[in-house]
């Protein structure tokens, strides 16, 4: 498929993963093209990946720019995007949402930062979440603090998949084959200089968020357990806690001389640590297995 008018241009590929998103692809596709028309000395291609939609009737333009990929079923977020840089032929590769809160007008911003700044990614910052439930706000922000502690990456609340990158990076992100997939640990698992720009949150443009609270639950787990062995540590020092605090009770139970009771109390909670510590132990076995499993690149 031929894009350029000017042989010298650069291919900006616009990946979008796209799930029961029919009534605001239009919107979607007016915007983007009219911010894609501003970047001088780059042309773009539009990749829309069907992730299995039950209602997205083959939303097409007449527009050689345009590419639609579609999956057999529905297999979620992570495939789709993986698969759009499989298929991607750009220099530049971007991944939005088609829901409008990826704004448009920072592709120029991008464009710029990645072939002239000297970065390898220019991705958007999300500075706030108005219009959100507090609720989920106050959730989120708690596990982006929590797994970038566990993880050491640079994973915090705001820093999304809205991006720009070049090609290094792109093939980078393709080397990692793992199934279970958490693109926002990937992005910060190979490294390369990010530029962030910031923008404000605004409200889907159409349709309703596929996103519910068990989704979410259950993505976040995954980031976790993709990135972190943590959770195997975590239970390792309750352990050793529970183990030292119960050493402590049973000196001060001899002293003050209390009941047989308080003394098996103490003994069942000393297993009890010996336990978890075993656990934590062969955990860590496992978890260097788990990780090996992954055969990401050295």
């Amino acid at each position: 498929m031929t894009i350029k008018n000017n042989p010298a241009d650069d291919v900006i590929s616009i990946i979008v993963p796209c799930f029961n998103e029919e009534s605001v692809l239009p919107a979607f596709y007016s915007a983007v093209s009219d911010a894609a028309s501003s970047i001088e000395g780059a042309v773009c291609e539009f990749l829309f990946i069907d992730d299995g939609s039950s209602d997205l009737q083959h939303f097409t333009e007449k527009d050689e720019r345009v590419r639609f990929l579609t999956f057999s079923r529905n297999f979620g977020k992570e495939a789709a995007m993986y698969a759009g840089l499989q298929n991607a032929s750009g220099d530049y590769c971007v991944f939005m949402d088609a829901d409008l809160q990826h704004p448009p007008a920072l592709l120029k911003n991008m464009y710029h930062a990645v072939k002239y700044e000297g970065y390898d990614c220019c991705a958007g910052l999300r500075e706030d979440r108005t219009g959100e439930n507090p609720i989920r706000t106050f959730l989120s922000r708690s596990f982006y603090h929590l797994i970038g502690n566990a993880c050491h990456l640079d994973m915090g609340d705001g820093k999304g998949d809205f991006r720009m990158m070049n090609r290094a990076m792109t093939d980078s992100i393709l080397e990692l084959k793992e199934y279970n997939r958490y693109m926002k640990g990937i992005f910060s698992f190979v490294g390369f200089d990010t530029k962030w720009i910031e923008f404000h949150n605004v409200q889907r443009a159409a349709g309703n968020s596929k996103w519910n609270f068990s989704k979410l639950f259950a993505y976040a787990m995954e980031g976790m357990f993709s990135f972190s062995t943590a959770p195997i540590v975590w239970i390792g020092n309750i352990g050793t806690a529970i183990m030292i605090s119960s050493i402590l009770m049973t000196l001060f139970g001899l002293l003050v001389h209390v009941t047989s009771m308080f003394h098996l109390v103490c003994l069942i909670l000393f297993l009890s640590g010996l336990q978890m510590l075993f656990v934590a132990i062969l955990g860590q076995y496992t978890t260097k297995d788990y990780m090996e499993s992954k055969q990401r690149p050295i």
